[in-house]
């Protein structure tokens, strides 16, 4: 289970670290938290484009109407970044997913500029996908 924790909590616990082998361990061991994702979502649909990696993203609603994402993927680091992109985004109106500034988050934290270029894309496909999810359920 994702902690739930807010942006600056996030920013805080990425400057707690000296070097970058530390950040990129608590990266994996957050990406190890994501909940187990359902094996019939697996599927084309749910497959962000841009990544490398294989990435799925899904969403639902909870009681309160707010957007709840499930995510994997097959490699550690995509893993602890989707699981940071989810606690970004997860319990959260449409309308406020889109408000938040997930890059400007990342680049507080130093990920941005420690990322592969690679890597760099499928974050940004990531948070395009997820933004893209909530734009529909906003206008619906």
């Amino acid at each position: 289970m994702l902690p739930e924790l807010s942006p600056s909590q996030l920013i805080e616990n990425f400057k707690v670290f000296d070097d970058w082998e530390q950040r990129y361990g608590y990266l994996i061991d957050l990406g190890k938290q994501l909940p187990d994702f359902p094996e019939t979502a697996r599927t084309e649909i749910h497959r962000v484009r841009g990544c490398v990696s294989n990435v799925w993203i899904v969403a639902d609603f909870d009681e309160k109407k707010h957007l709840v994402f499930q995510g994997d993927s097959d490699a550690f680091i995509v893993k602890g970044l989707i699981a940071i992109v989810l606690m970004l985004c997860n319990h959260k109106k449409p309308q406020d997913i889109l408000a938040l500034d997930i890059p400007a988050i990342f680049n507080e934290m130093g990920l941005s500029q420690h990322l592969t270029p690679s890597r760099s894309n499928g974050l940004y496909a990531m948070i395009t996908y997820v933004r893209k999810l909530a734009e529909a359920t906003a206008a619906a």
